[in-house]
């Protein structure tokens, strides 16, 4: 009986490889050509970007549909030691994401076991890693 289940778990075991391997076969391939895409139409946008410069519109209708130009912003610090204090400060707590930072939280509550935060909720789950067998 046992025999059956070592044969089962190590045909298992080669077909999950099997499956591993031709996943990342047809992910390069795709990656490869989804990069291609994305650099012909990077190129189509940055045109269209500068038809909008030039004749200094915001939005073109055409037969085949609409394209329009907006400006993004984005904000970053150099200098978190003086943002926090800004922010603490101007009590502008949603200057900030909702989320933590895994890896900190984690080390936190190893470090400090009999602190646990109001609210704070986390969930475990068991993964399968498989590798082949070094040769």
């Amino acid at each position: 009986m046992e025999e059956d289940s070592h044969l089962s778990v190590d045909k298992l075991t080669k077909v999950y490889l099997k499956i591993t391997a031709k996943r990342s076969e047809l992910k390069k391939a795709f990656d490869e050509e989804y990069q291609r895409l994305s650099d012909a139409r990077d190129k189509i946008k940055l045109a269209l970007l500068e038809h909008c410069k030039e004749h200094n519109v915001n939005s073109v209708r055409t037969e085949e549909g609409l394209f329009y130009r907006t400006v993004k912003q984005s904000f970053w610090t150099n200098d978190w030691e003086s943002m926090y204090e800004f922010i603490l400060d101007n009590k502008v707590p949603e200057f900030f994401d909702k989320r933590l930072n895994q890896k900190n939280v984690r080390e936190f509550l190893e470090a400090n076991p009999d602190k646990l935060p109001k609210g704070l909720n986390s969930d475990s789950t068991y993964t399968i890693s498989v590798r082949r067998p070094k040769k």
